[in-house]
């Protein structure tokens, strides 16, 4: 049905990001996108509680992609909500408050299936060249890392199918760090010192499931998703604005990540705003963003990786289609 649309809501620790699609043959056709800094997660390490200002920003952001959601009539639509709402305590009456205000049913779903939807929404990029795949998401709150056997569709042999063997989540993104450490000038001890923590922090999976084996013998490929490593590609290409037709599928060896992780960390706070694909609002977060990723980079140097702009939205418009073309092929209405 051509005039079917599907609305794909995220709501994470810093930013509000929605993506209004139909269907397009086996993908689909972005009719409408919104994203917003809304730093929802905003000193919520040290209270445990969303803040008032915090809540208001986002439901002045929720509002507007409601409005677009109704524009553009969308049939069916999935809003979820990541680690900000998970660790809050007053979380259940934000989404009554945003729910009233806005309409917007936002549904608070886990670190797995965060995972998950990430997975399937980058799945397009990944390459039958190598049998596994390291996949990441550097968010607001919190990082995930899925580990992957990489096989061919059956229906579709030149298309790469993602496999799960294992995922691993730590409560720690770009606020909860810089939030830590401060994100303004950053001296190079406490860069290491940021490094360090994201390290001890991912070290116990791979003691479990020793992924350096793979790594080391060339049969791993990386996937990075998220703003982290979209802002570095955007950085290194010398955007003078931000293009996701530029980033999507570039690929960063880990010698330009490095220097480009050290020359971003050693600028000070109004350089770093300065830069078109960083500016003001990610000035203070992109350094501990950059010591994430480092640190990633450190424990499996697969040596490149590729650039996603896109995840978790993403796998939600993908399972919804799905889900819609299940149902009519069942004779069932969803």
């Amino acid at each position: 049905m051509p005039d079917v649309a599907y609305g794909a809501l995220d709501l994470g620790t810093n930013n509000c990001r929605l993506l209004i699609a139909r269907p397009a043959n086996r993908e689909f056709r972005v009719i409408d996108a919104y994203s917003r800094i809304v730093r929802l997660g905003e000193g919520l390490s040290a209270s445990g509680r969303l803040s008032e200002a915090a809540m208001a920003r986002t439901i002045k952001a929720l509002a507007v992609c409601a409005e677009k959601i109704r524009r553009r009539r969308v049939t069916r639509l999935r809003a979820v909500a990541t680690e900000a709402c998970r660790r809050a305590s007053n979380c259940a009456a934000f989404v009554e408050q945003a729910r009233s205000a806005t309409g917007i049913e936002l549904e608070i779903i886990s670190n797995s299936e965060e995972a998950r939807l990430a997975l399937h929404g980058c799945a397009s990029l990944l390459s039958l060249t190598r049998p596994h795949a390291l996949i990441f998401d550097i968010g607001g709150g919190s990082t995930e890392v899925s580990w992957i056997e990489v096989t061919p569709d059956e229906s579709w042999p030149a298309r790469a199918v993602p496999q799960p063997i294992a995922w691993h989540s730590v409560p720690i993104g770009v606020v909860t760090l810089a939030e830590a450490y401060g994100g303004h000038d950053i001296s190079a001890r406490i860069y290491g010192a940021m490094v360090d923590e994201v390290k001890a922090a991912l070290l116990p999976f791979e003691a479990e499931h020793a992924l350096a084996g793979p790594v080391g013998r060339g049969q791993v490929q990386m996937l990075g998703t998220s703003g982290t490593v979209t802002t570095l590609a955007g950085v290194h290409k010398r955007l003078p604005r931000y293009s996701r037709a530029q980033v999507d599928g570039a690929h960063l060896d880990f010698k330009t990540i490095s220097a480009l992780s050290r020359r971003i960390a050693g600028m000070s706070y109004q350089a770093r705003a300065e830069q078109p694909c960083i500016g003001p609002e990610r000035a203070d977060l992109v350094v501990a963003g950059c010591a994430i990723l480092d640190a990633i980079c450190r424990i499996w140097p697969v040596g490149r990786l590729r650039v996603a702009d896109r995840g978790l939205r993403e796998g939600i418009l993908c399972n919804l289609m799905y889900q819609q073309a299940a149902a009519g092929h069942n004779g069932t209405a969803v």
